[in-house]
């Protein structure tokens, strides 16, 4: 008898659970994911800025990065500079001493014109250094002029950047702005079931979601708008509307379906441990149920 009780009470307990903790269960249109999927437009429009941003950030980065690089090179050339400068001075003072001292106290003429020959020499390397030098920090600013980008012009790409964002919202919420319809819900709602019924799910889907605009029945709106979504394998999509569906009106008499199908999207995206929750939550919910026979013939395969 135990037993038997226990089963009930999982059977109305854990389902209750699973549809209450809905939102972490299907995990659609969270943006902090690594891969987000379920999103609506809008999300995909600000996913896709977020991820702009970020490579500008990272590119940002690299060239400031390689700006403080070459920098340090800089500064150690131009040491290198300072010091050839000093020692090319040094050789042309000891050359006028050698030429004030007198003749005399140098031991021979030959000695003489040995010295400068050397201090001549040792210019001659030195002037060659300093052009090998000049040239290497030419081509250092050539560089930097080229490839990096300052403070200010990071921060007016990152303005126009916040710009465009807001004029794609703008573009996108105006084209989302549905024509005004002289047709009433009820007459909406049984073309969209029409145009269903033939397969025409574009034309389907944009009444549904006029239905959703006005309103009307939104749960059962968004669960067609799923299913077409499901038919068409784009899953992300159609989690987000079975999501928003169950949300609206979890005791909604297609319900099984609804969850049936979530979860094989769930499967086919790749979210094993969410869909493995959902299959046996219809089992336990609806033992009977032609769904339930799909869930435990599913749930034996990921096994």
């Amino acid at each position: 008898m135990k037993s038997i009780y226990l089963v009930v009470i999982l059977a109305a307990i854990v389902p209750f659970n699973l549809i209450g903790a809905e939102p972490s269960a299907f995990g659609a249109g969270n943006l902090e994911t690594s891969q987000p999927y379920g999103l609506t437009p809008s999300e995909k429009v600000i996913l896709q800025n977020k991820n702009k941003l970020n490579k500008v950030v990272v590119n940002s980065n690299n060239q400031a990065n390689k700006v403080d690089s070459l920098r340090e090179r800089i500064d150690g050339l131009q040491t290198i500079i300072e010091g050839l400068s000093r020692k090319s001075q040094e050789n042309r003072l000891n050359l006028k001493e050698l030429e004030k001292k007198n003749t005399e106290e140098l031991i021979s003429t030959n000695e003489y014109e040995k010295r400068l020959s050397e201090i001549s020499q040792a210019n001659s390397l030195e002037i060659k250094d300093i052009k090998l030098t000049l040239n290497e920090l030419s081509a250092l600013l050539n560089t930097i002029n080229t490839k990096y980008v300052s403070k200010d012009e990071f921060n007016n790409l990152v303005n126009d950047f916040n710009v465009f964002k807001e004029l794609v919202a703008k573009e996108l919420k105006r084209g989302a702005a549905p024509a005004k319809s002289k047709m009433s819900n009820a007459e909406i709602a049984k073309l969209a079931k029409q145009n269903y019924d033939k397969k025409y799910y574009t034309k389907s889907i944009e009444y549904y979601t006029q239905l959703i605009e006005n309103k009307y029945k939104p749960a059962y709106a968004h669960y067609m708008i799923g299913e077409m979504n499901y038919k068409r394998k784009n899953y992300s999509d159609a989690i987000a509307y079975f999501k928003k569906s169950a949300t609206l009106y979890s005791k909604a008499s297609y319900m099984s379906s609804l969850m049936l199908h979530t979860a094989i999207s769930m499967e086919e995206t790749g979210d094993i441990k969410n869909a493995e929750t959902f299959y046996k939550g219809i089992i336990l919910k609806y033992p009977n149920s032609e769904q339930a026979k799909t869930a435990k013939n599913k749930l034996s395969k990921i096994k």
